[in-house]
């Protein structure tokens, strides 16, 4: 059997985290809780399940601050958590079952995380595997009995168990001025962050936070060294922002960067709500139909399902055709990821 750290950063969470700890300590050798700066009762309900609580002093960074706790880490795996996090009975003993047999070669195990639709978090999927457990230490073995090579990939499994996430609010003010600070600073995102940035403005933004990330994203889209996806992402913001700002010149100099790389739902349903706010219902219902049936979302699914079919019945209402208002208003509300 292996023995498992649980290292959590936390702060503020004196909601959470007995809920959290409640439902995995009991499968866990260590537990190691690191406040990155809480004002309420989050150390103190720590401390009933463990004598191993830091304080690790916020920089903005919460990959400094999971590397901290990494480091305190003594047994042969580590389990990452947040607060929010929760295991059923049935994923319990699924964890338990893993804990007794997972074989000593496995570097990372990949666990479900589910119900993500309910938060509007960044992801499109209500359950989709994330590594979650990590071995400690890692061994190098030589492989191939010539021009032999160490192995470097590492070794993963994917599991049954599924860790319902069930946040208390959205954290999306949180991540998108973290993201505000980083672009501000010059700090040029990765592809990963690029994406990510774009898919929070698109699932959970507001209009001033598409104001305020249009300059980031207009210097993407002429960012020589960005991907024809990374572009795509960056016109699909600039396009946006410039309909909310009224900057038509704008708003149509992306959205036909993106129509001529073959679109995308997203740049659709922007393009149909443009034409449904001047009432120009015939072109509005092309491109909403065009994110239903003709497209693909690349930033938020609901680009390509009930977001356009609201927009088409919506154009079929003002145009009095009841019967189809009345079909793509039932289509929208029985639309499912």
């Amino acid at each position: 059997m292996i023995t498992i750290s649980l290292c959590m950063i936390v702060k503020n969470e004196e909601k959470l985290l007995a809920r959290c700890l409640d439902s995995v300590a009991d499968l866990m050798d260590e537990i190691i809780i690191v406040d990155t700066g809480s004002t309420d009762r989050t150390k103190e309900i720590a401390a009933r399940y463990t004598d191993k609580v830091f304080d690790f002093a916020w920089v903005n960074d919460f990959a400094a601050a999971r590397n901290f706790a990494f480091s305190k880490a003594s047994m042969k795996y580590i389990y990452s958590a947040d607060a929010d996090e929760v295991l059923d009975e049935e994923n319990r003993a699924n964890f338990r079952r893993l804990k007794e047999t997972l074989l000593p070669e496995i570097d990372i195990v990949q666990m479900y995380y589910a119900n993500q639709l309910d938060f509007g978090t960044i992801y499109n999927f209500d359950k989709e595997l994330r590594p979650k457990l990590f071995k400690r230490v890692r061994s190098f073995v030589w492989e191939e009995p010539i021009h032999e090579q160490v192995i470097l990939e590492p070794v993963i499994y994917d599991s049954n168990v599924a860790i319902l996430h069930l946040p208390d609010s959205n954290h999306k003010n949180r991540d998108l001025a973290a993201f505000v600070r980083m672009t501000s600073s010059g700090r040029r995102l990765s592809k990963r962050l690029h994406s990510i940035y774009a898919k929070e403005l698109f699932i959970s933004g507001e209009e001033r936070d598409f104001l305020t990330a249009m300059s980031f994203f207009e210097s993407s889209c002429a960012d020589t060294e960005r991907s024809l996806d990374e572009i795509k992402e960056a016109a699909c913001v600039v396009a946006r922002a410039a309909r909310f700002s009224q900057d038509t010149e704008k708003f149509f100099k992306y959205a036909l960067k993106v129509v001529a790389s073959e679109g995308c739902s997203e740049i659709c349903c922007e393009l149909g709500t443009y034409f449904l706010e001047r009432q120009d219902l015939e072109e509005a219902i092309v491109w909403f139909y065009n994110a239903v049936y003709e497209t693909e979302s690349i930033l938020n699914i609901h680009s390509s399902g009930d977001i356009p079919l609201r927009g088409l019945a919506e154009c079929y209402r003002l145009a009095g055709n009841a019967e189809q208002t009345e079909a793509y208003g039932k289509l929208a509300a029985e639309w499912k990821v």
